[in-house]
């Protein structure tokens, strides 16, 4: 277990969700994420995440694409500074 020590399993996207870094924020619950699958998106931070997470910039969080507008996203899910570290070394977020 030394080698896994501090590891916690931590929520991975299901189907339709990707990791993306937040680039900044836009206002009005909205962010521009990048996701890990190339693209650009807006996305909304959702009403029962808006007051208990704080979403700053360079989080690392999940989003779900919207299927009838590419180009925005929902977003479903944040990670703490230890986990978005833990994902970066390894392999599912890229720099």
């Amino acid at each position: 277990m030394s080698d896994n020590e501090g590891r916690k399993d931590l929520r991975m996207p299901d189907d339709d969700e990707v990791f993306a870094v937040v680039l900044d924020m836009l206002g009005a619950n909205r962010v521009r994420v990048r996701c890990m699958d190339g693209q650009t998106r807006t996305a909304r931070i959702p009403g029962k995440m808006q007051k208990r997470i704080w979403i700053r910039e360079d989080d690392v969080v999940l989003v779900e694409p919207w299927d009838w507008q590419d180009e925005k996203a929902d977003i479903t899910w944040r990670y703490d500074k230890q986990e978005a570290d833990q994902l970066k070394e390894e392999g599912h977020i890229q720099e």
